[in-house]
């Protein structure tokens, strides 16, 4: 009886065994029982950036409506208005070129301003957040029909007013050699 009992007892172990490891191995995340998602297979930084189409530009239907004009004709004006210079207001420059270009090149020419210092840029934006004199405001370069327009802003996007901004852009448009 004894030769029956330990049979019984070694095949009750090997079973335990054998359910054990097969419950390690559906759990362990072997390939048959894992699904590959493609889209994150490569590295982090490697991945473009994707922003949905309607997040890219802002809406300006009925924006600004004008009577008598089609919405296309206000739209139009003002993306147009935010970008030029405002009548009166001395704080920027038009300089022919890339606005890509031009931003680079506005970033060198803050870095050789004595007592300026930028404290971020983005170059998607077009914008440089600068610390001059005692004034925060940012240098904002866009794209116009006639080249490029480079500004100092506010941080609500008006024109900055005071000495440090009005020098900051006068610096730059002498070091960028624009008219």
């Amino acid at each position: 009886m004894r030769l029956n009992h330990s049979a019984s007892r070694s095949a009750s172990r090997v079973a335990t065994t054998v359910l054990v490891l097969a419950a390690v191995l559906a759990t362990s995340g072997c390939s048959w029982f894992r699904r590959e998602d493609k889209l994150y297979a490569g590295e982090p930084t490697s991945r473009p950036l994707e922003v949905p189409p309607d997040l890219d530009m802002p809406r300006t239907e009925g924006a600004v409506a004008v009577p008598g004009a089609s919405a296309t004709t206000s739209a139009t004006a003002s993306a147009t208005a935010t970008a030029a210079p405002v009548a009166g207001v001395s704080n920027g420059f038009t300089i022919a070129g890339n606005r890509d270009d031009v931003f680079t090149k506005v970033g060198e020419a803050l870095g050789k301003i004595e007592g300026l210092s930028v404290a971020s840029r983005a170059q998607l934006l077009g914008v440089y957040d600068v610390a001059y004199e005692g004034s925060n405001f940012l240098v904002r370069v866009s794209a116009v029909d006639a080249g490029v327009y480079v500004s100092a802003v506010d941080p609500r996007g008006q024109p900055a007013t005071g000495d440090a901004p009005t020098k900051a852009i006068a610096a730059l448009k002498a070091a960028l050699g624009a008219n």
